[in-house]
């Protein structure tokens, strides 16, 4: 059976009304899931609650030792607790993790161009025979984007759309939705169902595909790369069926 897994942004993670609805598309959701979640908002709310400076490179957030610690506090406990308790009040069975749990995932320092980013993670290893194993059982994996170290076995900040993608990409026949504020890439007035990468290209170029669809169709194409079947982006009231197909 496909697994579906599913990238929540942390921009309305703190919505107790988000987490009903994000709850409730779950609970009529037909297959086994995993779930990744960001939390960019409350990192950066605590990080200037603790006085730590931190800025982006290149959409990364730059992760020294004392953000790192602050961030993994965040989405691991504040954020991921909030998400699975949400879903355990409605019977789900899930269960939070981060890639810390069972060293599930494992990584490299990410350097981009050769720049330091401190504590930034690249996936190099996924563990999906735990991961299946908990399918197995009716669990429903939440995992926040933190990944293990392979060399030195510290903890390091992973861009969430880059965990979501990693994990779709060793589950043959994955499909990795993406869950947005908009219902699907409008086209012409309408939301498409089903886009090719070529089509999703000439749309960027021409304009069609404009502003904060960019990286969202982006991030889509690259879970094609790294190995999903299928990618698609859409709104919570389109979680089961809806949104642009991408493929």
């Amino acid at each position: 059976m496909q697994v579906t897994v599913v990238k929540v942004g942390g921009n309305e993670l703190d919505d107790p009304a988000f987490l009903d609805k994000l709850s409730a598309a779950v609970m009529g959701f037909d297959g086994p899931m995993i779930l990744v979640h960001g939390g960019g908002k409350e990192i950066s709310a605590a990080l200037s609650h603790y006085d730590v400076h931190s800025n982006f490179i290149g959409g990364l957030r730059v992760t020294s030792p004392e953000a790192m610690a602050i961030m993994q506090m965040v989405v691991c406990g504040t954020i991921n607790k909030r998400v699975v308790g949400r879903l355990v009040s409605d019977g789900v069975r899930a269960i939070g993790l981060s890639g810390i749990d069972l060293a599930l995932l494992g990584c490299v320092p990410q350097r981009p161009g050769g720049t330091d980013l401190g504590r930034v993670g690249l996936i190099t290893r996924v563990d999906v025979a735990a991961i299946q194993a908990m399918i197995g059982l009716g669990w429903l994996p939440v995992f926040a984007p933190v990944a293990r170290g392979e060399n030195d076995g510290l903890s390091y900040n992973v861009n969430a759309d880059q965990v979501a993608q990693a994990i779709a990409g060793v589950f043959v026949g994955a499909e990795l939705l993406f869950v947005s504020n908009v219902p699907g890439v409008i086209l012409g007035g309408h939301v498409a169902p089903q886009l090719g990468r070529a089509d999703v290209v000439a749309a960027i170029a021409s304009g069609e595909i404009s502003g904060g669809m960019i990286p969202k169709v982006q991030a889509a194409l690259d879970a094609l790369d790294a190995g999903a079947t299928t990618a698609r982006i859409t709104n919570l009231a389109g979680f089961s069926t809806g949104g642009t197909r991408i493929l």
